[in-house]
């Protein structure tokens, strides 16, 4: 099979394009042609060494935790799936090696739900980590009606889903973005404001007594910022920074697969509540191409590779 594949730590130049041999399933694994997958950030983290210590890595790497596809081989005991299973998954794996950038892919079944009829291929690559990122994130938070919350990168993956999803709660949301990305904030039910000098002046006039949940999907900056925005007795919740537990008292996500959050969220989407944006759907020869533009930061949504 094609699979898109590195052998060392390093930058988008070690990703190469190849022939592989085809993996197979696992007594509680399904075997997966994948349609599409999608390419968070923590993929180019986990090639350029940062979670080296975190995660067990064995070289060659296929990068990748996001696939949508259908089964073409079961285990010994998986009986969720049958040969022909439309299926999304955020197939994250003990250890780094295989994964979703391939015309197959091993899938544990612990990962995975069934596709809904009225949702693309595309949507449901996009959709795994980002979203189960933004519903445990918001979850663990505890955004409820009348919730007045912070998401920092409101109009990225993972932030774009946090906020619609906060908003569905009953919540008032406030999302930073730059400028060119507030009216798609807007449309997601949230008032935008710009990240960066000026933030804090900008927030405290929207939320004057401060948010009683901030969102943290950048780290650095932004979460120093929790001082002057979270009003006594909020929540700090962050995927980026481990200070939100350790310095402020919140929490740190690290997103869990999950079949029924993702089936939960699976219905959202195809149903029209929950959007997806799709920054640009590209072939896996351009995967890596796409792996330089999420590096440069600035995209909107995410990005789809079909295969």
């Amino acid at each position: 099979m094609k699979a898109l594949t590195y052998d060392q730590f390093g930058e988008a130049d070690v990703l190469t394009l190849k022939e592989v041999a085809d993996p197979h399933p696992g007594s509680d694994s399904v075997l997966v042609r994948v349609h599409a997958a999608s390419l968070n950030p923590v993929d180019y983290k986990v090639r350029q060494g940062h979670l080296k210590g975190l995660i067990d890595t064995v070289f060659p790497v296929i990068p990748g935790w996001d696939v949508a596809g259908v089964v073409v081989k079961t285990g010994l005991d998986t009986p969720e799936f049958e040969v022909g299973d439309e299926i999304l998954a955020y197939a994250r794996k003990d250890v780094i090696s295989g994964g979703t950038l391939a015309e197959l892919v091993e899938v544990p079944v612990r990962t995975a739900t069934r596709k809904p009829a009225g949702m693309s291929f595309e949507e449901a690559a996009a959709l795994p980590l980002a979203g189960l990122t933004a519903l445990q994130t918001v979850r663990r938070a505890g955004v409820s009606a009348g919730s007045t919350v912070l998401v920092h990168a409101a109009a990225g993956g993972v932030g774009s889903f946090a906020t619609q999803l906060a908003v569905a709660a009953g919540a008032r949301v406030v999302g930073t973005a730059s400028p060119r990305n507030h009216d798609y904030v807007r449309s997601l039910g949230a008032e935008p404001v710009t990240y960066g000098e000026g933030l804090v002046e900008a927030a405290r006039t929207l939320a004057p007594e401060g948010f009683d949940a901030i969102l943290d999907f950048v780290g650095g900056p932004a979460l120093k910022t929790v001082p002057e925005l979270l009003r006594e007795g909020g929540v700090v919740a962050s995927v980026a920074d481990h200070e939100a537990r350790d310095v402020y008292g919140g929490q740190y996500i690290w997103v869990r697969p999950n079949p029924a959050d993702l089936a939960e969220l699976a219905e959202l989407v195809a149903n029209g509540q929950l959007k997806v944006e799709l920054a640009r759907v590209v072939g896996l020869d351009g995967a890596a191409d796409a792996y330089r533009e999420l590096e440069g930061g600035h995209v909107r949504g995410k990005l789809v590779v079909r295969i």
